[in-house]
């Protein structure tokens, strides 16, 4: 027989969904199951806000764009072992990415000799990099959950906190206080200026340099240096550009190449060549930051970080450092050295800058299909300026990096993990996370496929959402390496659904752009009708991404 549960006798789980709620908590990203289901049914009725989603990785994922595009901590909900195993890829991705998450997840009751779903969570959790809480004694659970909270705000990495369904169900004993929020408990620290030997090292360093580049990363967004940044390019004839995840902090000056990395246009990769210094503002400098290497094969790296590194994934990533805040650093450097006569930062190369395309290699594009590099060209033209890019990742992740007009508050993409899937989760999270914008998610037909039934998700939840899939019948990346290798490619092909039907079916908008001429008045018809919709655009799959074709040269 099942048990009513009576409001006038509070059990652990109303407690518990009161002190998310006491964390500010008004969003959470869920799946219930038999071991959340009553703290998310209480959670919910205490004004939080409940993003009810078809598939666990899809809570986990889109409580990682909301944390990024929020500045606050994710929330999300799993019920346990199938629940959680489910998280495998999301938790590793969010680690990387050193996004902070809660998960409340269930875990097998206490009182069971055998349970279906019982399994050692915590194995599977840490391996992950995330962190793990078994949380066993009621009265301590309140400041437990606040601790994971001030756990996730400090490491910047999930916390994933396992609670029995037995004990959740029990009567609260005794009395019910609330602790003290985690955002009240954190220290109020001023950012860190530049220790004065180091600054002149580095000013030093700039002035003996001939051509430079300013890269700045996401601690340059996070510290609002993006003009100061600006403003040192300006006074030391230095050209400017921003790590993926920063891809638009400089959208509009005429001197930003854009995307530093694997994703480089042939513009920016020819002026990195050039390069003698680059310095790396608040960027961590990862393998494909840096192309590998093959980025700046002739320049030397000074890093402003407050957490500088010299081996990142494997390589050197810098040889000089300042230990700083990204933008008083970058001030105080400004403010040492004197203006330099122009001599890269020309009319000519603001030009060239301007009109060169990323990559204007040839292919020979079949009938019925679109080159992908046209198509994102005319999408940026036609789609409104304040709508919330999404990019997800595979091989037409490069093609969408391409919109050097969009700022970087309009803009998302978390692919440190590399883990294709994620699009329809992270469009969810920023939905949620700018709930009066309109997001427009850009990604490939697998990728689209793996999680097709958030559809229902975005419809149900009335959710602005426009869905852009580059459908070339393939995984992208995995047929354009196969075909250099001289393999066969059918393992990897597998035809191109119709997405415009498929989305119908789901009860919401479905278009197949034939014609890209068609665009503009696509985006007129959405904007009047919102909620969401999904634009089939067949690509064609001979066109490869100067990043597979710089790992096959020849090929």
């Amino acid at each position: 027989m099942s048990t009513v549960f009576n409001k006038d006798e509070p059990r652990v789980f109303d407690v518990l969904a009161q002190v998310f709620r006491n964390e500010g908590v008004d969003t959470c990203f869920a799946l219930l199951g038999d071991a959340n289901m009553n703290w998310a049914t209480r959670l919910a009725e205490a004004g939080c806000r409940m993003i009810y989603v078809r598939h666990e990785h899809c809570a986990a994922a889109a409580a990682m764009a909301y944390a990024r595009k929020s500045g606050e901590v994710g929330v999300a909900t799993v019920t346990c072992g199938p629940g959680l195993t489910q998280l495998m890829t999301a938790l590793p991705a969010a680690v990387r990415a050193r996004l902070p998450l809660v998960i409340f997840a269930g875990e097998a009751p206490l009182k069971s000799a055998w349970y279906n779903q019982g399994i050692d969570q915590k194995p599977f959790v840490e391996a992950t990099g995330s962190a793990y809480h078994s949380l066993h004694a009621p009265v301590r659970m309140p400041a437990q959950i606040r601790d994971a909270f001030l756990q996730a705000r400090r490491e910047r990495r999930p916390v994933v906190v396992g609670v029995p369904f037995d004990l959740q169900n029990e009567l609260w004993p005794g009395e019910i206080r609330m602790p003290a929020p985690s955002h009240e408990l954190l220290p109020t620290l001023s950012p860190i200026p530049a220790n004065p030997d180091d600054l002149a090292r580095a000013a030093e360093l700039i002035k003996n340099a001939r051509r430079i580049i300013i890269m700045a990363g996401l601690g340059a967004v996070e510290a609002g240096a993006g003009q100061i940044c600006r403003d040192l390019a300006e006074k030391c004839d230095g050209l400017l550009a921003a790590t993926l995840p920063a891809r638009g902090i400089f959208h509009d000056d005429p001197f930003s190449l854009n995307v530093a990395g694997g994703f480089s246009s042939t513009v920016a990769f020819e002026c990195f060549g050039e390069a003698d210094l680059v310095i790396a503002v608040g960027a961590s400098l990862t393998h494909h930051n840096a192309a590998g290497g093959k980025l700046w094969p002739n320049a030397k790296v000074l890093q402003i970080d407050v957490e500088p590194v010299v081996v990142s994934q494997g390589r050197k990533a810098a040889d000089h450092h300042m230990r700083a805040d990204a933008r008083l650093g970058v001030e105080a450097l400004a403010a040492r050295l004197p203006h330099r006569t122009p001599e890269w930062r020309t009319a000519e190369l603001a030009e060239r800058i301007r009109v060169t395309p990323a990559d204007d290699h040839a292919f020979d594009i079949e009938p019925g299909v679109h080159d992908p590099r046209e198509a994102v060209r005319q999408l940026e033209a036609a789609l409104p300026a304040d709508w919330e890019m999404v990019n997800s990742s595979g091989h037409c992740s490069y093609f969408f990096a391409h919109m050097p007009s969009r700022p970087q508050e309009k803009f998302l993409t978390i692919r440190e993990f590399g883990a294709i899937g994620n699009g329809t989760s992270f469009a969810l999270g920023v939905a949620a996370a700018r709930p009066d914008s309109t997001v427009v998610m850009f990604d490939g037909d697998g990728s689209v496929l793996m999680h097709i039934q958030e559809l229902e998700t975005m419809k149900r939840h009335g959710l602005n959402i426009l869905i852009v899939v580059f459908n070339d019948g393939a995984y992208g990346s995995e047929i354009h390496k196969m075909r250099a290798d001289g393999l066969d490619d059918a393992g990897a092909v597998f035809g191109k659904p119709d997405f415009a039907a498929i989305a119908r079916g789901f009860g919401v908008q479905g278009e197949t752009v034939t014609d890209l001429a068609q665009l503009p008045e696509l985006v007129e018809q959405f904007t009047k009708t919102g909620v969401t919709a999904v634009w089939d655009v067949p690509v064609s799959d001979k066109v490869v991404s100067p990043v597979i074709r710089r790992a096959h040269p020849g090929k």
